[in-house]
C-alpha cells in the first residue's frame, strides 16, 4: 500500500470552501431561493461551513438539510446488515428552490446519483447544482460538479478527506 500524504491543510480546506461560497453566490441570482444539502456525512459539515461563507455574500438566510442515501445507494445488497440508515433532516420546502447538493469527494459519481433520487423524492427542486470539496475523476456516470475546491490531475488510490467536527482535525490524506 502507498504512503498518505497530506494534499491539504486545514488552511487549504478552509481557503477553498471561501473560494467555492464565492462562486455559489455570484452564480445565484439574489431572487433565487438558494438551500444547501449536504450529503451524509462530511457534505453535511462541508455544508454548514459553506452556508458561513455565503452568510457575508448573500442576503437572508439559506437553509440547510442533510440527506442520507443509505437506501437509494446501487450496492446497498452488497452492505448487507452493514449498512447503517440514518435521518433525512430537510426542513424547508424543496420545490422551487435552487439545491447546492454538497459532498466531499466525487469519484465515480454513484453517490451523487444516489443522492439526486432521493432528494426528487422530496419535491422538484427549480435546479440542482453540485459542490465537491475533491473532484478526483473516474467518474462511471455522466456527472460533474458546478463547485470544486480541488481537482485532481493524477490517479490516487484513496481519498480521505478528515474534519474536525467527526475527526478532530482538518486535512485531506491521498494515497
Amino acid at each position: 500500500m502507498a504512503e498518505s500524504r497530506v494534499l491539504l491543510t486545514g488552511e487549504q480546506i478552509a481557503g477553498a470552501l471561501d473560494a467555492m461560497a464565492e462562486r455559489i453566490a455570484a452564480a445565484t441570482p439574489a431572487e433565487a431561493r438558494l438551500a444547501l444539502v449536504g450529503i451524509r456525512s462530511r457534505g453535511e459539515v462541508l455544508a454548514g461551513r459553506l452556508i458561513a461563507g455565503l452568510k457575508t455574500r448573500r442576503k437572508g438566510t439559506v437553509p440547510l438539510g442533510v440527506l442520507d442515501i443509505t437506501l437509494y445507494r446501487d450496492d446497498l445488497a452488497l452492505k448487507g446488515g452493514k449498512a447503517r440508515v440514518r435521518q433525512t433532516q430537510i426542513d424547508f420546502d424543496v420545490d422551487d428552490a435552487l439545491i447546492v447538493l454538497v459532498d466531499d469527494v466525487l469519484y465515480t459519481g454513484r453517490t451523487v446519483r444516489a443522492a439526486l433520487d432521493a432528494l426528487v423524492d422530496l419535491g422538484r427542486p427549480r435546479a440542482i447544482r453540485l459542490a465537491a470539496l475533491i473532484d478526483r475523476g473516474g467518474r462511471e456516470l455522466p456527472i460533474q460538479p458546478d463547485y470544486v475546491g480541488v481537482r485532481l490531475d493524477e490517479p490516487v488510490e484513496h481519498v480521505k478527506v478528515r474534519l474536525v467536527e467527526p475527526d478532530g482535525a482538518d486535512r485531506v490524506e491521498v494515497q
